[in-house]
């Protein structure tokens, strides 16, 4: 070889081989969102909690949009006024672009919001919205992808008290999706308790000078209504005190389980034992507390599968002192706590963690971890000399089997702020996830994954026929390089937020997969073989791959 080849070569290994950096395009791409938490003497504990971002894909084109969902104040009026929730377009290209679109999508109603979730509730092939807050809940009906409507009074999911986050999920198999909502404690503003020291300097307060408050399971009726069924169901604990949740079927039944993260009381994991029926297992199967037997302040969830063994593991972000938890599934109804042997543990430790996604960012096959990080109190170094309000976040990479280490992940994870909700997905359909961190009283980060396509994905939008359209609770098996990867479809995890709808793979090198299984809510397993990867495939239940556009560098 000539000088000049045995360059272009080396460099080449070097550029394969260069760890995948994530980049903040945020203002670049038009995003000017700005949370307002309305701050303020009194610390009221709402301030200090939001806010929820959502990647959806509101109008059908095939490229994700965001919501941001926003605060608002408890005494000033003005500000109260402004704080809009905002839908941003995504214009497409790979110089990514968003547009503001929210006056027009009929989005902006003013409310101090927290969360929220996405999926097609009513099953007309347009994804609606839900959007959590204090006082009162909204759901929107995407009316054919340009208008929002507001039907949550003839919906009957406006819900009260203090909402975190949702999830949609079809917990009786029926095909509509039901709806998960959970509430955090039973503050008010005319309850709002004075937390301070002994020199009367005032601290937002810790949750347990409030009591808990039963999150709510909505059954939808197929007609557009939904009934309010925790009762019945068994999710209506009142010793809990929700912030995440995440549906996972962890026993692999074709029934759809919920996790729920509590902040200072112990988690709840909700088996459902058919037809959207719940029995409380958290203590018994190993994921409520935290090693030593106390609960943990349990903030985001995910699940998904890091060790590759074919079942659901479990991870909750928490206080810092405490590390964030990882559960490792081993079957029968039980899990393992491997926060420290996984390299989890020691490094979470100092953080205080909300939003959490498991994410393969460098399609090398293995999830990894994705942390949102940001103290709970704005004056907390007047009681630490260490810690501070703003934090940084974190990326955890899966060096195989379940164990992480923290990632160099560029500038994107350098940023020091005060970081809430976490959500992942493809923004510039280029095939590797990007990430969109929210951000209490400021601006959100968006988080352009660069190199995580010099290996390849797979990414699966879903249609449901007999099961809800949404595709929710599928239980993707992709059989590819000798390995069998499972994911599932899911709408609502993390920390007020949600992931992009479509299901990714990374591939490796691999150009081609030998097999997609899909194992619908409905029963149906659907097989497609040989799949080429770098590839957006649409597949409908029962009608196999329906659409494919081609997605890399």
């Amino acid at each position: 070889m000539t000088t000049a080849s045995l360059l272009l070569a080396g460099l080449l290994w070097m550029s394969q081989d260069a760890p995948v950096a994530f980049t903040a395009v945020t203002d670049a791409a038009g995003i000017d969102f700005v949370h307002e938490n309305g701050a303020s003497a009194e610390k009221y504990m709402p301030e200090t909690m939001g806010s929820g971002a959502l990647i959806f894909d509101y109008d059908n084109d095939g490229r994700a949009d965001i919501l941001f969902v926003n605060g608002g104040s408890f005494i000033d009026t003005d500000v109260a006024r402004r704080a809009r929730h905002r839908l941003y377009r995504n214009d497409g290209g790979r110089a990514i672009r968003f547009t503001d679109v929210t006056g027009s999508a009929g989005l902006d109603r003013p409310r101090f919001g927290m969360g929220a979730c996405a999926a097609d509730y009513d099953n007309d092939g347009w994804t609606d919205v839900y959007v959590t807050g204090f006082g009162a809940n909204a759901l929107y009906r995407n009316d054919a992808g340009g208008v929002f409507v507001d039907v949550t009074r003839e919906a009957g999911v406006e819900s009260g008290g203090w909402s975190a986050s949702c999830a949609f999920g079809d917990v009786d198999n029926d095909g509509d999706v039901d709806l998960y909502v959970t509430r955090y404690v039973d503050f008010s503003v005319d309850n709002n308790k004075y937390c301070g020291d002994i020199q009367n300097v005032r601290f937002y307060c810790h949750p347990h000078v409030y009591n808990g408050v039963a999150d709510i399971l909505y059954r939808n009726e197929g007609d557009g209504t939904f009934t309010d069924v925790s009762h019945e169901a068994g999710v209506h604990a009142t010793d809990g005190k929700g912030l995440g949740v995440v549906f996972a079927d962890y026993d692999d039944d074709g029934w759809i389980d919920a996790y729920v993260a509590n902040d200072s009381t112990p988690n709840f994991l909700y088996h459902n034992t058919g037809g959207g029926r719940f029995e409380e297992t958290g203590l018994w199967a190993g994921v409520a507390v935290g090693m030593d037997g106390r609960p943990l302040a349990g903030m985001g969830a995910d699940a998904g599968d890091v060790d590759g063994d074919g079942r659901d593991d479990l991870v909750v972000t928490n206080l810092n002192g405490e590390t964030h938890s990882l559960y490792r599934n081993l079957g029968s109804g039980l899990f393992q706590d491997v926060t420290y042997e996984s390299g989890v543990g020691e490094a979470t430790l100092p953080f205080v963690g909300f939003g959490a996604v498991l994410v393969d960012y460098d399609n090398d096959m293995d999830l990894d971890l994705g942390i949102a990080n940001g103290d709970v109190l704005d004056n907390v170094h007047l009681l630490n000399d260490f810690a501070t309000y703003p934090q940084r976040n974190l990326l955890l990479e899966n060096t195989g089997g379940g164990a992480f280490r923290e990632a160099a992940a560029g500038g994107g994870f350098a940023i020091v702020k005060v970081s809430r909700a976490l959500a992942a997905g493809d923004l510039d359909n280029d095939g590797d996830l990007d990430l969109l961190v929210s951000n209490n009283g400021g601006g959100p980060d968006l988080l352009l994954n660069d190199g995580g396509n010099r290996n390849r994905s797979l990414q699966v939008r879903l249609i449901g026929a007999e099961s809800n359209r949404s595709g929710v609770g599928a239980r993707l098996t992709l059989h590819v390089g000798g390995r069998a990867l499972v994911r599932d479809a899911r709408a609502g995890s993390s920390y007020l937020a949600q992931n992009d709808a479509r299901v990714h793979f990374g591939t490796g090198r691999a150009e081609r997969a030998d097999r997609l299984e899909i194992a619908w809510p409905s029963g149906r397993v659907d097989v497609v073989d040989d799949v080429e990867t770098n590839r957006i495939v649409t597949v409908r239940e029962g009608a196999g791959v329906v659409d494919a556009e081609r997605a890399g560098p």
